[in-house]
């Protein structure tokens, strides 16, 4: 059964709300503050990764509101009691290679998750994806699958990497990004109207280049350290 998100109607702790039917922003005091550390260019790279894992880990509660859970007996050193765990095996693909600062952040909550990978390159002159590398666990069909990718910009690579694994049988997706801009938020759901797309941000535009703003420049170079 594919799972329904209830955005319109979701009550939340961290009182998400977005004027966009696909979009859940997360809205909490040390997100906002962590999110000020990844925009101020003078952070340096291993300062940010910490940044993007605090973020990632708040990304994944929120993901995993709505999971469903199988009850089994457990055994405590004094009696038996009811226990839970995850009905489905939860699928993390980062998209390469920015999305994998998000994955240890995801790990620490979720760490018996599955992994897989999509690289995708952007041609800097038409602004369209090119795939150059996918590879995901089997049975993506009975998974929680989390596409994770830290901007969602003009929407073009979230778009095609959801297609690839769309095909590859994917039917409980969800999409987790640190920053989305409306255009990206668009684009998803025109191409893909049954996929909710969590951020930390809505920032405003994007520019000339099809980059964020105000945003917090390029994710990968700024994880890496490859500026």
């Amino acid at each position: 059964m594919v799972r329904n998100f209830q955005i319109t109607n979701k009550e939340s702790t961290l009182k998400n709300k977005s004027s966009y039917t696909n979009l859940v922003l997360i809205k909490h005091p040390l997100v906002e503050r962590d999110i000020t550390i990844l925009r101020d260019k003078k952070t340096k790279s291993e300062i940010f990764r910490s940044a993007v894992t605090r973020i990632s880990n708040v990304l994944a509660v929120e993901i995993s509101n709505a999971f469903s859970l199988t009850r089994f007996n457990v055994d405590t050193p004094l009696e038996k009691t009811n226990g839970y765990k995850l009905k489905q095996e939860v699928v993390l693909i980062p998209v390469l290679r920015a999305g994998l600062a998000m994955v240890e952040g995801f790990l620490q909550l979720i760490p018996d998750s599955k992994l897989g990978h999509v690289g995708l390159e952007r041609n800097e002159t038409t602004l369209q994806p090119n795939r150059y590398y996918l590879k995901t666990p089997k049975n993506l069909s009975k998974a929680e699958v989390i596409l994770l990718d830290p901007m969602l910009a003009t929407g073009g690579s979230a778009s095609a990497a959801i297609n690839f694994l769309k095909k590859r049988g994917s039917k409980n997706l969800v999409f987790a990004c640190l920053l989305a801009a409306p255009d990206g938020v668009k684009k998803i759901l025109k191409d893909h109207p049954d996929v909710i797309i969590f951020s930390a941000a809505l920032d405003r535009q994007l520019n000339s280049k099809g980059y964020i703003l105000p945003g917090l420049g390029d994710a990968g170079d700024r994880t890496f350290g490859t500026l």
